[in-house]
C-alpha cells in the first residue's frame, strides 16, 4: 500500500469522526463533572460501593 492510495474524502471523513468523538468526550466530561459536583460528600461512598460490587461479582456472590 502506498501513501497516495487514500482519497482526500476518506481523510476528511476520518478527521470529522475524530472531531465528533472529541466533542462527545468533552460533553460527557462536562456532564460527569456536573454530576460529581452535585454529589459532593457522597463521592467516596459511591466509589466504595462500586469496589464492593466488583469484589462481590469476582467472588460470584452476585
Amino acid at each position: 500500500m502506498n501513501r497516495a492510495s487514500l482519497d482526500v474524502e476518506d481523510l476528511l471523513k476520518l478527521v470529522l469522526v475524530l472531531v465528533v468523538v472529541w466533542l462527545a468526550l468533552e460533553i460527557l466530561g462536562s456532564v460527569l463533572d456536573l454530576f460529581t459536583s452535585l454529589l459532593g460528600v457522597f463521592r467516596p461512598v459511591i466509589g466504595l460501593l462500586v469496589v464492593v460490587l466488583i469484589v462481590l461479582w469476582l467472588l460470584d456472590r452476585i
